[in-house]
């Protein structure tokens, strides 16, 4: 028994020393990743260039595509379903070992797969060379053979062209923008062969989520953009319109004033007899006929208007004097 327990504990030992050794390799294998990671993030866009130009053509990228803002350049956009581009990988390839002879950094771009750097350069034909010197950019338009290349470079042809305008230069503000609009139309590639190829959908079915996901990004812009006019031009409120305010208590009893004179008069004119109220019929009819020709003589439309209120009053005025009458008979 106590063998078989020795040779327990010994087992047991050599399981552990094996599972500690094993956590160190593991721990140090993650140290060494993490440090390559930081020496490569650390290097500065000199290094970078030196550690890229171990390959004869320079693989350029959303991330390092500002290498060509420094130093003397060859870059060429390409695809790789297009004829003529592979029609002149052999000289291109070829032109690139010579680079170092040149002092020329060549180096090319996937348009298929980096969308927003030829967005920047706004490729719109396939190949498209560049060439860069301290950032300043010139179209080349030469032959794509390798003798035409070194001669661009040797001889100094490029000085002779028109460099880039600075409003087309890959580092200008309207440039950054449609190297965004280039990435969203390959974002939206990449959704659209999602659905149809992986999801097996149909094709309208990808054109009806895109429609229905326009429309909801316009909602949602429209809306963002009446908040924002609110904001910035805040309707006029109710309060403060003088037409519309709560009218206080002061202008309710001025309010009140002339009605009840106005109920006043008619009470006393009911108590008048009927002489008086002869009399007053009389002169109201004298002052009406006067009136009516101060209406023909007068164009004014205030006239008017308290004439005709005058009308109302004595044709109210002689109904009570008729009630009256009717009474007392």
């Amino acid at each position: 028994m106590a063998a078989a327990g020795a040779n327990g504990a010994v087992s047991l030992n050599r399981d552990g020393r094996k599972k500690r050794a094993t956590a160190a390799t593991l721990l140090l294998l993650l140290l060494y990743l993490c440090g390559a990671t930081w020496a490569s993030s650390s290097l500065s866009p000199e290094d970078q260039a030196a550690s890229l130009s171990l390959s004869p053509v320079l693989e350029l990228r959303g991330s390092n595509w500002s290498l060509l803002l420094q130093g003397h350049w060859m870059v060429e956009f390409y695809a790789p379903w297009c004829p003529a581009c592979q029609q002149m990988e052999s000289a291109w390839e070829a032109f690139a070992r010579n680079g170092k002879d040149l002092e020329l950094n060549v180096g090319k771009v996937d348009v298929t797969q980096e969308p927003g750097v030829s967005g920047r350069f706004f490729v719109t034909t396939l190949p498209t060379i560049y060439h860069a010197k301290d950032g300043i950019f010139r179209r080349y338009r030469g032959s794509r053979s390798l003798e035409d290349l070194e001669g661009y470079i040797l001889e100094k042809k490029w000085e002779a062209v028109e460099p880039v305008a600075g409003w087309k230069s890959p580092s200008s503000i309207l440039m950054h923008g449609m190297a965004g609009l280039f990435y969203l139309s390959g974002w939206i590639r990449q959704i659209h062969n999602y659905l149809t190829d992986t999801l097996g959908l149909h094709i309208w079915v990808s054109y009806a989520v895109f429609i229905l996901g326009t429309l909801l990004v316009g909602l949602i812009l429209g809306l963002i953009l009446v908040l924002l006019s609110d904001c910035i031009f805040p309707s006029k409120s109710k309060t403060e319109d003088p037409d519309l305010m709560v009218p206080n208590e002061d202008k309710i009893e001025e309010q009140r004033e002339p009605l009840q004179r106005a109920a006043g008069e008619t009470v006393t004119e009911k108590e008048l007899p009927e002489g008086d109220n002869e009399e007053g019929g009389e002169e109201e009819s004298q002052e009406n006929s006067s009136d009516d020709s101060a209406v023909e003589g007068s164009q004014s439309e205030d006239e008017l208007e308290h004439q005709e209120s005058d009308k109302v009053e004595q044709s109210s005025v002689r109904q009570r004097k008729n009630q009256v009458e009717a009474a007392e008979l």
